[in-house]
Parts: structure tokens; sequence; C-alpha cells
């Protein structure tokens, strides 16, 4: 085995191959001929000593060895992406990057104020923030994508460190003149008597409506998926079913198109954020001032 062999745009190319299934699509991303992609996966084999790929007619499959090499080379490459942001920003007069992955939840209730200020007293620091859902959140830690993500508690989270951070409560939006509308607040048995429209089915919000559907004994009628809270809302206004979302992004949505927000009865719809990193103690200045000024401003339990 000859690791001083391995170079970063083998590496680069063998995630390319793995996230996309096959080595002629790995090449066409990583604008390289098929013959030299080829050869740079057959010299890495060589240089690792070991098959990475068993390559079959519908694509490639990781191998254990390939398995191992993967997760080393994504935080091979995510911290050199992130040395060459550092040292851009350096040369820009910027003291420090922190690279933030957060859920929807996060992003529109409130991350947008808590990074205004954060900004505001550190002037030199930057912020890279991703939107993602939750689990995607937690595989960007844990891939050494993201110094901290902010998630939806119970999402699976193995290696990381967790603190509390902000709590929302679920809220049921509903388009003026529905049958629910004149109603304050109701129960999602009686939301199940109508379609929903709901975010993609892999999001913590569609997995906890679930499962309070599941709890009910109701099965709800998800007439649409979609990827935002705006368009959730949008689907809404024109009359294609109702909507669970967040109350603090909800309210914003329902005053600029016209729509009710109803109070959800049950003890479901009151969710914890929570903040997550690999290891808060081991994180680098800038990204620690930042953990430290979210926690710092943690809304209390809603009533």
């Amino acid at each position: 085995m000859n690791l001083h062999r391995l170079d970063l745009v083998s590496l680069a190319l063998f995630a390319q191959v793995v996230r996309s299934g096959s080595i002629s699509r790995g090449a066409q991303q990583a604008h390289l001929a098929l013959g030299a992609a080829s050869r740079r996966m057959a010299d890495l084999e060589a240089a690792v000593g070991a098959p990475l790929l068993e390559r079959h007619s519908r694509g490639v499959v990781l191998t254990a060895a390939g398995e191992a090499l993967l997760r080393h080379a994504q935080r091979i490459l995510a911290d050199v992406d992130q040395l060459g942001a550092e040292l851009s920003d350096y040369a820009q007069g910027v003291s420090g990057v922190v690279r933030l992955a957060a859920n929807t939840s996060a992003v529109t209730q409130f991350l947008p104020r808590a990074l205004a200020a954060f900004l505001a007293a550190h002037p030199s620091i930057r912020i890279e923030m991703h939107e993602h859902d939750s689990t995607e959140v937690a595989r960007a830690l844990l891939d050494g994508r993201a110094d901290l993500g902010a998630l939806a508690e119970g999402t699976p989270a193995p290696g990381l460190q967790l603190r509390q951070w902000q709590r929302d409560r679920l809220v049921l939006v509903v388009p003026p003149g529905h049958a629910l509308a004149r109603r304050k607040r109701v129960a999602l048995s009686d939301a199940a008597a109508h379609d929903f429209v709901s975010l993609a089915p892999n999001t913590s919000l569609a997995q906890r409506l679930q499962q309070a559907a599941v709890q009910a004994g109701v099965t709800l009628r998800l007439r649409m998926q979609v990827r935002s809270f705006d368009a959730m809302c949008q689907m809404v206004a024109a009359g294609l079913g109702v909507a669970v979302l967040p109350g603090g992004a909800a309210q914003p949505l329902a005053q600029a198109m016209g729509l009710r927000v109803l109070a959800l009865e049950g003890e479901w719809t009151g969710r914890q954020l929570l903040l997550a990193a690999r290891d808060f103690a081991a994180l680098p200045r800038p990204a620690r001032a930042l953990a430290e000024h979210l926690l710092a401003g943690s809304a209390p339990r809603p009533q």
C-alpha cells in the first residue's frame, strides 16, 4: 500500500463516482474522459491495494475498502475546501469561516435575526449556510461538510453531540372559506377529512405528521408534496389542501396570502430544535463563538 500515491483529483473523482453510481457519470461530472477516469480508478485501487468498487452492468457498488476510503475522502476533500476558503478569506481580511447546515424550520424562523446579530458583532467572520432536511444536516456534520447544524429532535444522529436550542409549535393552515376556517383549534382527526399538502416524506416535519396520524388512528390524504413552506402555502391558497407548518413560519406566509392559521390540539405539535456538532469543545473558534451565541438566545418552551 502506497498512500503517497493518492491525489486529490482521484479522491474527488472517486466520491463523484460513488454519488452518481457509475464511473461514466462520475467522469462526466468531473469533466474527464471515461478512459482517463477508469485509469484513475484503477490507479487508486492499486495504491490502496484492494478493490474499491464492484462493477456491475447497472453501475458500481462500494466494497468494504471502498466504504472506508469514502469516509476519509469526504473528510479530506471537505478540509481542503475549507482550507481554500479560509486562506482566501484571510487574504481579504476575514478571520474565520463557519459552515452551518440547518433545516427549513431553523432557517425560516430562528436563524435570520440570530445570524444578523452575530455578524454585526463579528464582522470579520463569514458564515456559509446551507439548507437541508434534518437527516442531511446530520450527514453533513458527520462527513465534515459542516461545523454546526440545526436539526429537529428525533433525527438519527449517532456520533454527534446535541444541545437543546429552540422550540416551535405546529399549526394548521387553511384557505379562507374552508370548512375549518371559522375554528380556532382543530384536532388532527378532524383535519384528516381533508386533502393535505406536505413536505417530502424524508423531512422531519412530514415524518412527525405521519406519526401523529398513526397515533390518532387516521390516514392522511396527501394530495401533493412540495419542497418549501412557501410552496405549501401557495398550494393551500390555491385550494388544493390544508397544511401543517411551524407557527413562526406560517404566520407571515398566511398573512401575505390571506390564509387562516388554526391551533392544533395535542402534545405532538410542540417540537424541539437542536444544535449539533461532532464535538462542541473541539470546534474552531469562529464556530464555537457562533454556537455560544445561538445557545445564549435559546427561546423558552411555548405554552
